[in-house]
């Protein structure tokens, strides 16, 4: 599903090669900083303007936009290049489209005008965890959450939790009980996590993968984990100073080592340092992101 698209037009700036940002403008929850010079003032033969155009759409983002297409259209005012259109399509927060455009001089006066579309992520499918947790004659034991009741098979349950092998042991009471109370958590919180593996797997979404992991955490059930970071590092929209917090927090090496890897700038260092998420690194994944930025330079 997508929307109306935005549309942008900026206002006319000089340009040369001493210039770099041109205008920073929020327009209906897109924030772009336009960026422009010409560095090769030198040689009149190859000279070229390097425009660059770094897109914050965070507030759509929030509304449930999963990416924006369009395209830019970048004028010169004296003619010394002709208009020129870059497709776009934004899949990332902060995503940078640069473009160098052949110009016949080496100073400008020049502007531009983005069309862009916002695309809305498709709404999860709810689950209905009264009907996945029915009475079965696969099942032997009952758990109960907030007074429901849910029918599972202690077995299954057991492969793939410690927490529940060790619960349905004779070395706990609840074991040998016919209705196990579980307590300290909500009813659906606790049908999410039983149901990435039980009956048969559903998978996590941007919306429930931070309490999945929660969940997974608590009730040690590691697939649940794995299942949250397949997510993260393939699907996922999240910021990335999110799911930095989300790699270091939860102990998911492949992911951090690919949050760290889109840290290549000082300013996207700066950045990471401002967000909220950045005090509550371990001094571990603080080294690593540092020594991620020696290595850039």
């Amino acid at each position: 599903m997508w929307g109306a698209a935005i549309d942008y037009k900026s206002g006319t700036y000089h340009i040369n090669g001493n210039t770099n940002v041109l205008e920073t403008k929020s327009h209906e929850g897109i924030e772009c900083v336009w960026s422009g010079r010409n560095p090769n003032i030198s040689v009149f033969s190859s000279l070229k303007i390097k425009f660059t155009w770094k897109f914050d759409w965070s507030k759509l983002k929030n509304q449930g936009v999963d990416e924006l297409t369009g395209h830019i259209y970048v004028y010169s005012r004296n003619s010394w290049f002709p208009a020129t259109k870059i497709d776009v399509k934004l899949t990332g927060n902060r995503q940078e489209i640069i473009k160098q455009i052949q110009c016949r001089n080496y100073y400008d006066d020049v502007s531009y005008e983005y069309s862009l579309t916002p695309h809305y992520a498709p709404t999860p499918r709810k689950l209905d965890y009264d009907k996945m947790f029915q009475p079965s004659e696969l099942n032997d034991t009952i758990l109960v959450v907030e007074g429901k009741k849910l029918h599972v098979n202690k077995t299954f349950l057991s492969y793939h939790s410690e927490y529940f092998r060790a619960l349905f042991s004779s070395n706990f009471k609840e074991g040998q009980m016919d209705e196990i109370p579980i307590g300290d958590v909500s009813y659906e919180d606790f049908a999410l996590l039983l149901s990435t593996f039980y009956p048969k797997p559903s998978y996590p979404n941007d919306s429930t993968v931070e309490k999945l992991l929660e969940m997974g955490r608590r009730f040690l059930v590691s697939s649940a984990i794995s299942s949250a970071e397949h997510h993260l590092i393939t699907n996922s929209t999240i910021e990335n100073e999110e799911m930095l917090w989300l790699a270091d927090e939860y102990g998911m090496p492949t992911l951090l080592e690919k949050c760290i890897r889109k840290i290549t700038t000082v300013e996207d260092a700066k950045q990471l340092k401002k967000s909220e998420k950045y005090g509550q690194l371990s001094d571990k994944t603080k080294v690593k992101l540092y020594e991620r930025l020696v290595d850039s330079m």
